[in-house]
């Protein structure tokens, strides 16, 4: 399986993007910087911002510059603490930790903490603001306050003000003074000028990554993006944040709801934040193969039969192919099979299977090349595959592949073959096996398959499937729909009979034949089975729709009660004038149509065809 982590590893060309980064933040000499690296969910933000910390080392000059990174997600705290405070906490205490072998910076550090506990206090409101604000102890929380003020203080710190270091140790500094009023903007700019001058004399430069911003709830986004600002433009700083654009802008709406905030208010709250918008790549199709193909070759060295050295020797040369896409250098069937061994039949397969997903892939709206998802698709089918052996089911990953492919990416139609299957006594497809044919002839597609790229191209991958039995396949795939596929109480005839109501549009010599060999506890089961296989394709409006009803009663009349309760079911307002006449010559039928004359939800046409019957017109 692969694991849903951000990594370092570049499986999508986005090294290059991270180098320029990475050489963005050095470039600044200092001076502030923020970036905003934005994509949408799964696309590979966090493992971009991966690759700009690794290579922050690179640039490293320890007597002038030292890049310290913290990383903030702030989706780990909502619920259990302020997004805000977490942010201030993590700030100051790598810098303290930073400060700790030099007595003086240490000093400093410590006064920075307890103005962070002032800002964190005041962001409680209430008893302590009004406290913190006037200098007078506010309830009991304000008498807390003040009782227990070496929030404020810090060991060693003498009672001095901010510039007085050596004064006497023994006096106790104290941010909170009874009955003096505090300036919280002055608070706030002396939290700020206290670390730039730190971040100075430690020549550290502080790059702080924000990930997850889109996973939280509006409130915890909003709290961080402002916590933010706190820090922000600040010499030697520097923030990444990776966020989807359009959560924020709901998350500003959210924030501002009744102020009739726009869209462009919305983007400019953003924007302020931001100055140098950074968007993930989007993937095409050479990108789509190249990062399937990589997962493949992955499993497969996890699994041993595919070497490291040829492993290697891929991760390497993919992004190299990548990154001279623009000039035509494809990643093509021959490249990757030059990367796996021609010779190796099993590892060529894969490499195929990459080729023929990437395009479907791409195209699907419920993919859309998504990394993530992609990631998630491969999953599911090994998943399955795993799950086969010890069910006796021998299966190719890519017929897995190919059935899970139609799951994702067109529900209905596999639900509409998964209940063919079911009407196979032997599991296979005739309308599939057609439909097949009829692309590669260049033939038009009849129901249940639709006339579009997807299906055609879709039907065309290998292996063909309308050939083989399909019940192992859907059997494995019970996950996303409940499978049935009958006749475990099935005589031949019985099945025989089942499949002959399937089709049938209306009574002959064949199909009562068929009833009589059956007999009346098969035909029974027919019944059942047949009416639900049926039951996507009722209209309530046809003689066919109702027919295996009718002839069954005629020849086991003891059937009459099930296909009574089978008729009661009916939606009313579906119910046509067309089966009335049918139904109204069954004895047994009569009391549901007596019924149907009453309900209000039934169409007028209808009523008044039963009525015209109970006429004898």
């Amino acid at each position: 399986m692969w694991h849903d982590n951000e990594t370092t590893i570049d499986y999508l060309n986005f090294g290059v993007i991270a180098d320029a980064c990475a050489k963005l933040l050095q470039q600044t000499n200092g001076a502030p910087i923020s970036i905003g690296v934005s994509g949408g969910w799964g696309v590979g933000k966090s493992s971009l911002i991966r690759m700009v910390a690794a290579r922050l080392s690179a640039f490293a000059e320890p007597e002038e510059n030292t890049y310290v990174i913290v990383t903030f997600n702030p989706w780990l705290y909502q619920d259990f603490e302020g997004a805000r405070s977490a942010l201030l906490q993590i700030v100051g205490d790598e810098v303290l930790r930073r400060a700790a072998s030099d007595e003086g910076l240490l000093k400093k550090a410590k006064r920075l903490l307890q103005r962070i506990n002032l800002l964190r206090l005041v962001q409680l409101g209430g008893e302590a603001a009004a406290t913190i604000a006037t200098g007078i102890p506010v309830g009991l929380v304000g008498r807390a306050i003040v009782k227990f003020g070496s929030v404020f203080k810090s060991e060693g710190d003498g009672n001095s003000s901010d510039g007085d270091e050596d004064s006497d140790a023994g006096g106790g500094f104290d941010l909170l003074k009874a009955a003096e009023p505090i300036s919280l903007p002055g608070e706030i700019q002396a939290f700020r000028d206290a670390l730039e001058e730190l971040l100075e004399e430690l020549k550290i430069t502080l790059v702080v990554f924000v990930d997850d911003l889109d996973r939280c709830l509006p409130k915890t986004a909003i709290a961080t993006l402002e916590s933010i600002r706190l820090l922000l433009f600040l010499k030697r700083s520097a923030f990444v944040l990776a966020a989807d654009n359009d959560f924020i802008k709901g998350a500003v709406r959210v924030h501002f709801e009744g102020t009739g905030i726009t869209n462009d208010i919305a983007t400019n709250y953003f924007d302020k934040l931001i100055q140098v918008p950074l968007h993930v790549p989007r993937l095409g199709v050479n990108e789509a193969k190249a990062y399937l193909a990589l997962l493949l070759m992955e499993r497969a060295f996890a699994d041993g039969y595919f070497d490291k050295n040829r492993f290697d020797r891929a991760l390497t040369a993919v992004p190299e192919r990548l990154r001279t896409s623009w000039r035509g250098d494809a990643v093509t069937t021959d490249f990757l099979q030059s990367l796996v061994g021609i010779g190796d039949e099993r590892m060529v397969g894969l490499m195929r299977l990459a080729e023929d997903l990437a395009p479907l892939l791409t195209q699907s709206t419920s993919v859309n090349a998504n990394p993530r998802l992609m990631k998630r698709f491969l999953n599911t089918v090994f998943l399955r595959f795993a799950l086969a052996a010890p069910q006796g089911i021998e299966l190719d990953v890519q017929e897995l592949a190919k059935w899970h492919l139609l799951e994702r990416c067109d529900e209905s139609l596999a639900n509409a073959l998964g209940a063919l299957v079911t009407s196979a006594s032997d599991g296979r497809i005739e309308a599939l096996r057609v439909a097949e044919a009829a692309v590669h002839e260049g033939a038009p597609l009849t129901d249940p398959f639709k006339d579009n790229a997807f299906t055609k191209e879709w039907l065309q991958l290998q292996p063909a499937l309308g050939e083989i039995d399909l019940r192992p396949l859907l059997h494995l795939s019970r996950d996303t729909a409940t499978r049935d596929f009958g006749a475990d109480n099935m005589t031949p005839e019985g099945r025989a009979l089942r499949d002959a109501l399937l089709v049938a549009t209306g009574g002959n010599a064949p199909l009562t034949q068929a009833i009589q060999a059956a007999g009346a506890v098969q035909a029974g089961l027919a019944m059942d089975k047949a009416w639900q296989l049926k039951a996507p394709k009722r209209t309530w409006r046809q003689v066919a729709d109702i027919v295996l009803l009718v002839e069954l009663c005629k020849v086991f009349p003891e059937l009459s009660a099930k296909a009574s309760s089978l008729l009661s079911q009916a939606p009313v307002g579906s119910i046509g004038p067309g089966i009335i006449p049918l139904l109204h010559a069954q004895v047994w039928a009569r009391p549901i149509l007596d019924t149907w004359a009453d309900a209000t939800g039934v169409a007028q046409p209808v009523k008044k065809a039963i009525l015209a019957k109970k006429a004898g017109h």
